[in-house]
């Protein structure tokens, strides 16, 4: 037990050339065997440290998962961009435990763009290429001829677009070897490319509707209803006893609007941890829902803010990753959550694909689980508060 206890306090460790930090992973779960940080991280603060740049550098953070790397660059006042509301709560944790003032980083959402020239862009590559996309069209112009670009990632979330993102709206790029399975790619800024304004928020005309739909950049599927929202809108609740129901990881927001109109006397809330996913659900209610019926936006971590018994319905496509991580560990966070947030009667309705076996999790949780309907990759099932 005493080795047990050991080593998940040494894996909260991390050693860098700036100092030794703990680091945790957010949401918190115990007996945690996932670090709050990875070997691109690591690859990357030791690339810093050997061009140990002047402490009045002004350097910009994307996509840092849990705070690791705004935590060691402290020092350097580091603005830390990220579209992840539990990315930006962990950072505040993390600077906290390690004794960090909360304005030596300054934190910014996704569609938040920075106003002081950029000497180092540190980039963690994020799992959506549209996102990447869209942070380096709106850095582009805060970068100078002698701005430093360095991206960095584990070898198998690389793909090709990454280099041809970097080089078609920043400049040529040269990448390091793999070091621990990571690698790093520097980016030259070529002041000759000409980058118009990003493309994001992009929409389409949802099918078989006048209703437009409008994503921003890291909103899953940009050109079309994905399948599994295509299938769950076929399968919405219509009791009108449901007075407050909860969209859940809501993304783009289609399915809580289309709740809303079947449901006109129920007040809908709109719940997100992506900054992107809810300012793309208020773009598509505004546009969608004429009757001024009651709707709430809510950045969340699951339904944490959300007071016990106060739903009668939450509708939910859990996600079965975290980032690069695969793992149902938010999936039933979201699950016991629901089961405090409805009262009595209740009813969670989720997606999921079929090999998630999620019945399983909902039976343990609710004692109750009913199919509602399947296809050969998805199933739809309830659980109602007893």
């Amino acid at each position: 037990m005493a080795d047990l206890l050991i080593f998940i306090v040494m894996d909260t460790l991390l050693e860098a050339p700036q100092g030794q930090f703990q680091i945790k992973r957010m949401p918190f779960r115990k007996h945690e065997l996932l670090r709050g940080w990875d070997a691109a991280d690591e690859y990357l603060l030791k690339q810093l440290s050997t061009e140990n740049p002047a402490t009045s550098s002004q350097i910009t953070l994307l996509n840092d998962s849990f705070g690791a790397l705004a935590v060691a660059l402290s020092p350097y006042k580091p603005v830390v961009i990220s579209d992840s509301y539990l990315s930006q709560q962990a950072t505040r944790y993390n600077l906290q435990a390690n004794g960090i003032a909360a304005d030596q980083v300054q934190l910014l959402d996704s569609l938040t763009t920075p106003t002081t020239k950029i000497d180092y862009l540190l980039i963690k590559v994020p799992k959506t290429m549209a996102l990447l996309e869209h942070q380096l069209y709106t850095l582009k112009p805060l970068l100078t001829a002698d701005s430093k670009i360095i991206a960095a990632g584990m070898v198998k979330n690389l793909p090709a677009s990454t280099w041809k993102l970097l080089e078609n709206l920043i400049g040529p790029t040269v990448t390091s070897l793999a070091v621990k399975k990571a690698r790093l790619i520097f980016a030259t800024p070529d002041n000759n490319l000409t980058v118009q304004e990003t493309p994001y928020p992009r929409s389409y005309l949802l099918e078989n509707s006048s209703l437009r739909i409008w994503n921003h950049a890291n909103v899953f599927s940009q050109n079309s209803l994905d399948i599994g929202s295509r299938f769950l809108l076929q399968h919405l609740p219509d009791n009108p006893d449901y007075h407050d129901i909860i969209d859940l990881g809501c993304g783009n927001g289609i399915i809580g609007l289309m709740t809303a109109l079947r449901l006109p006397n129920s007040k809908l809330y709109f719940v997100d941890e992506s900054y992107m996913a809810l300012a793309s659900a208020k773009l598509n209610v505004a546009s969608g829902l004429k009757t001024g019926q009651a709707v709430e936006f809510r950045m969340d971590d699951c339904l944490s803010s959300f007071a016990y018994q106060s739903a009668d319905c939450i509708i939910c496509n859990p996600p079965f990753h975290q980032q690069q991580t695969v793992g149902d560990h938010i999936a039933w966070q979201m699950f016991q959550n629901a089961f405090q947030v409805l009262r009595k009667g209740g009813e969670l309705r989720i997606i999921g694909n079929r090999h998630l076996q999620y019945h399983t999790s909902l039976k343990k949780l609710f004692g109750n689980c009913h199919m509602i309907a399947s296809n050969q990759k998805f199933v739809i099932l309830n659980s109602f508060k007893r």
